[in-house]
């Protein structure tokens, strides 16, 4: 799944492609991905894209007073066409799921620019809304603080961690927590941190809590700083190169040398080393036994 770093690269990479471009055609072609009707996806059209904006894991594409909103969910992604494809686009078929065409250049003959929105697999949670504000977008009027943002200190990350009675991995996961963060980068933070996933949020000491804030921002930062610049073709393998614990199970830690352990969730899994957050002792899977904390 896209999570801040990602979808900040992205926001970076449409903003020098669309801003300042006239969107001729915005087509839904996976009619279950369009969660809003009013207005309806065509009133963008003809509008000029005056910037790209991002809260948490969602995109914001401004056309005057209109915002194309994205949520790519898990597996979703965003392709970009310097020239579309002429062929129109058949509903139902392929993972297709949003196409948005730019204006051809005045005077030119070729195809304009834009994107697809494709989204691979049967689970199809990709959204897409069309709103006059995206505080109308469910998930976004929700959204906790973004851990980016300058006004994030660590007072205020330890006001969000205090009276929490849940473990951390469940708390940085949270969007109405923190704004962005997913599973991969949960499991890159706690490693940094050298803490167990399933500390009690609300236990940490205050020396703790600087530590976990260090290794959040700087796992987000450092990310971003490798996916800046990247096409948006490039960012999901970007995103993999960089990640040292998550989806590396059976793998040496790159810190220690232990092997890289998995708990399993019905949906997921998350990723940890032994030696490096739970003082070497390895977490039962959730779905046999009791963890161990």
């Amino acid at each position: 799944m896209p999570e801040l770093p990602e979808v900040e690269a992205l926001r970076e990479f449409l903003t020098g492609r669309l801003v300042g471009r006239e969107v001729a055609r915005a087509l839904p072609v996976a009619f279950h991905a369009m969660k809003t009707y009013d207005p309806p996806l065509s009133a963008i059209e003809g509008r000029t894209v005056t910037a790209v904006g991002r809260h948490g894991k969602f995109l914001d594409i401004m056309a005057g007073d209109l915002h194309l909103v994205c949520h790519l969910a898990r597996a979703g992604w965003l392709r970009w066409h310097d020239a579309v494809p002429a062929a129109p686009p058949r509903p139902g078929k392929g993972p297709l799921a949003l196409r948005v065409t730019l204006a051809a250049p005045e005077g030119g003959r070729s195809p304009g620019a834009g994107f697809d929105l494709t989204e691979a697999g049967t689970q199809k949670r990709l959204a897409v809304y069309c709103v006059r504000d995206p505080a109308e977008v469910p998930g976004i009027a929700r959204l906790g603080p973004d851990p980016l943002d300058p006004a994030f200190t660590r007072e205020a990350f330890a006001g969000l961690l205090r009276g929490e009675t849940r473990r951390l991995k469940g708390v940085l996961r949270d969007q109405s927590v923190l704004a962005g963060v997913g599973n991969a980068y949960s499991d890159e933070i706690l490693h940094a941190a050298r803490m167990s996933p399933f500390k009690p949020a609300g236990g940490l000491t205050p020396e703790e809590t600087g530590t976990l804030y260090d290794a959040l921002t700087g796992t987000l930062r450092a990310a971003l700083d490798r996916s800046r610049g990247l096409a948006a073709g490039q960012l999901k393998a970007g995103k993999r190169t960089g990640l040292r614990v998550h989806g590396r199970t059976g793998e040496p830690c790159p810190v220690c040398g232990d092997t890289i352990r998995e708990v399993s969730y019905r949906d997921s899994a998350l990723q940890y080393c032994p030696a490096c957050q739970t003082g070497g002792r390895p977490l039962a899977d959730r779905r046999l036994s009791r963890l161990l904390k």
